[in-house]
């Protein structure tokens, strides 16, 4: 039951957190909204993907308001959902869905897939998912899209205006470098160099969205890891743990920095994504 508790009260100051967030971000007329990262903010995608990641059966989506499954990987609304809410627009579409054409592109796009990570050789037991170099590919190709419909000009300034937000890092560890007990990652590195490794690999990642023309640009960190569903079946208190110890989900967590090296990145992120 603690356990329980604590995961609720995360994700609940995680999405206080997200809403003050977006409530801080003036809004000037329609903005366009683009998502990128993993299956917390994929709203279809994978569904389109010949892949294991995929959330389209049930019990997904029993709470949405249709009450079937979406391609969310939820029970109903995602994070993305909710910020479109907060902004008083309709829910971008999944970049490869057929329905994303005309006037319905410049509400924005989700390029977001299930099951990727910062880098490109986490989630490979999936095969056919949208990495996040080729959701930068999709970005660039969205704007020659958007451009034949309202002309470069405009579509720059669409995307420069546009709210963004980037999910990644969580599948990085739970899908790569925790997979199994022994991955090549692991052999690689020990988990503090390999948490160095995916700050400076996501650095690169937020360079690249920068130059596509992003400028207001939501980062989020990775949440208790151990809540995460597949960890909870086998490293919670009511489940087995390999080695035979049992832990709350919150006890699993990514190593934690200096409040020096926090800062720094903080003022790095605000320095290049200012307003």
């Amino acid at each position: 039951m603690s356990s329980s508790r604590s995961c609720f009260a995360s994700l609940a100051i995680s999405l206080v957190v997200f809403m003050a967030m977006v409530a801080r971000v003036p809004v000037e007329g329609a903005r366009a909204f683009f998502v990128f990262g993993d299956s917390l903010v994929d709203n279809g995608n994978n569904n389109y993907l010949v892949t294991t990641a995929r959330a389209d059966s049930p019990p997904y989506g029993i709470d949405y308001p249709t009450h079937r499954p979406t391609g969310r990987f939820s029970n109903g609304y995602n994070i993305p959902d909710i910020i479109s809410q907060k902004l008083g627009a309709e829910a971008t579409l999944p970049y490869l869905s057929p329905q994303l054409t005309g006037e319905k592109l410049l509400v924005g796009a989700n390029f977001a897939s299930a099951g990727i990570g910062i880098l490109n050789d986490t989630g490979i037991q999936f095969a056919n998912v949208i990495r996040i170099s080729q959701q930068m590919e999709f970005f660039q190709e969205y704007q020659q899209r958007v451009g034949a419909v309202v002309g470069e000009e405009q579509a720059q300034k669409l995307v420069n205006k546009a709210l963004v937000l980037i999910t990644l890092g969580g599948n990085d560890f739970v899908n790569n470098y925790f997979l199994a007990p022994i991955t090549a990652r692991r052999l690689q590195y020990n988990i503090q160099d390999f948490s160095h490794y995916l700050i400076v690999e996501y650095r690169k990642i937020l360079k690249r969205l920068y130059k596509l023309g992003a400028r207001r640009v939501l980062v989020t960190g990775s949440g208790p890891l151990g809540c995460v569903p597949s960890q909870l079946a086998t490293t919670s208190a009511n489940g087995p743990m390999r080695g035979g110890a049992s832990k709350r989900c919150s006890d699993i967590q990514p190593p934690s920095y200096s409040n020096d090296s926090r800062t720094k990145s903080r003022a790095w992120i605000r320095h290049i994504y200012c307003c």
